[in-house]
């Protein structure tokens, strides 16, 4: 008997069809992938076979039970991490672990054997509270939380966005270990090196099952969409004036809170109209060097200007010259696209007749014409995104700081996020980009990476690869993040 069968499943939210008639099997103790573009459905089928959510059409059934006649039996059975949220952030470790314990009727201590090899490496952690955890941290409890009541089935709704290579690849191996021991797990991903650790995939695509096969036949099978060609502005890279003004400077910048050193003692420059990446993996201290650099926090030693500005006496003259997209927050989820323009660039200063304008032109570059009234929350995560991105360069800064700004968005809309990348950085604005992904660091003029505090290497990815002896930026971040001495 499978561990899951889906049969023409339909789900609609109005005059939107989440899913249509999608239907597939899910053996007994296979990694089962479900992978496709922003607002294909995965989230909504996720919840239908956790029983979150009830289809309209079509049957289900996980272990055996039916999603809606035996839902209360199927919640014994099944753990579900889902992409928004999962722990209490103000909960430590341990209390995290034993809230889900006593929700599904157990206690960690009856559960503890199930969770061992993964706890048992966040365990010295457990009064600390989950919001001050690395990503890579959270994922491991998340987890743990997940399994405590001994599941059969596990649904992970990409379990790894935010987090950096190393962190992501111990926990695909964490998963195949759990594959060892029987549990089914159906997992969705925007990462390609993870859809490929897949036994199967499904590739959704507005609702629709589109085909089912091994990673390899699906992502050959439908390459446009998920190896699309390189931004078309890649040729330009390297191509700026020879000499442009340097716009940061950075010399034996330090950030420390209490004894720990977050950053210790880092130099670098940053020309115009360079896109720089700055790379660590989770916990090496880049939000917080960022934090400095955008006048958001205050260094403990060294010195820095950020167009022109001081960073430790002009931060708020820094903040007029700059953009910012954080990963966590851009934008209004419940004002209108047309709304949130006229806010930011409100606050950037701007008059009415410069931001109409310019409004105009921005709509129609992003092709949202016809979207200017809808409310940003009911955007695909691709398009807010994109909107983001250009509502935080619609005042023309000198420099925009972009913190993960793809982080858990498919390969199409990637590479049209760094088109507009690209685009600005022609204009003159420098980019200074932290990611994730390894394939966006090649896009990148420079790229400087940063291990325990301090920055490990700087260069063009070229340069990193050849000094490294390492064949593309992946092995490079791994070489120098494998090295990190100091813990999570």
């Amino acid at each position: 008997m499978n561990a899951i069968e889906v049969n023409t499943v339909s789900k609609s939210y109005g005059r939107v069809k989440a899913l249509s008639r999608v239907s597939f099997t899910v053996g007994r103790g296979e990694i089962f992938g479900l992978i496709g573009p922003d607002g294909s459905g995965k989230t909504s089928l996720f919840r239908i076979l956790c029983t979150l959510l009830l289809p309209d059409e079509g049957t289900a059934t996980v272990d055996g039970l039916d999603v809606v006649k035996q839902m209360k039996a199927i919640r014994r059975r099944v753990g579900y991490m889902p992409g928004s949220f999962s722990l209490y952030q103000d909960l430590t470790v341990e209390e995290n672990l034993k809230f889900f314990a006593t929700l599904f009727g157990t206690t960690v201590a009856e559960g503890y054997d199930n969770i061992k090899a993964i706890y048992s490496q966040i365990e010295r952690f457990k009064d600390r509270k989950a919001g001050a955890l690395s990503g890579g941290m959270k994922q491991k409890l998340a987890l743990s939380c997940a399994l405590v009541h001994k599941p059969s089935v596990l649904f992970l709704d990409e379990p790894t966005t935010g987090v950096d290579p190393v962190s992501r690849k111990e926990f695909w191996d964490m998963l195949a270990m759990l594959r060892e021991r029987g549990i089914t797990i159906v997992a969705s991903t925007p990462y390609l090196d993870e859809v490929r650790r897949c036994d199967r995939v499904a590739f959704l695509s507005e609702g629709v099952v589109q085909g089912i096969d091994t990673p390899e036949v699906i992502l050959s099978r439908f390459a446009d969409i998920f190896n699309p060609p390189p931004p078309s502005g890649m040729a330009a890279v390297g191509e700026a004036s020879p000499t442009p003004p340097t716009v940061i400077e950075v010399s034996h910048l330090v950030k420390a809170f209490g004894n720990f050193r977050a950053v210790d003692d880092i130099s670098f420059s940053v020309k115009r109209g360079e896109i720089f990446g700055f790379l660590g993996a989770n916990g090496a201290g880049k939000t917080t060097a960022m934090h400095m650099l955008t006048g958001l926090n205050q260094p403990t030693g060294g010195t820095g200007t950020v167009a022109g500005f001081d960073i430790r006496t002009q931060h708020e003259q820094i903040k007029k010259h700059i953009g910012y997209m954080s990963q966590k927050f851009s934008l209004y989820e419940d004002l209108t696209v047309a709304e949130n323009i006229r806010l930011f660039a409100g606050i950037y200063g701007m008059k009415g007749k410069e931001i109409k304008e310019k409004t105009r032109k921005m709509l129609r570059q992003l092709k949202f014409e016809d979207h200017a009234n809808d409310i940003v929350g009911s955007l695909p995560l691709g398009w807010k995104q994109k909107l983001a991105f250009s509502v935080a360069i619609f005042h023309e800064p000198a420099i925009v700081f972009l913190d993960e700004p793809t982080g858990g968005v498919d390969p199409a809309t990637r590479r049209q996020f760094w088109e507009l990348i690209y685009e600005a950085a022609g204009r003159g604005i420098t980019v200074f980009v932290t990611t994730h992904y390894m394939d966006e660091a090649e896009y990148c003029d420079r790229i400087s990476i940063m291990v325990d505090g301090k920055i490990s290497a700087i260069g063009t990815p070229g340069e990193l690869k050849q000094r490294f002896h390492q064949p593309d930026m992946d092995h490079v971040f791994t070489y120098l993040a494998r090295e990190a001495k100091r813990g999570d």
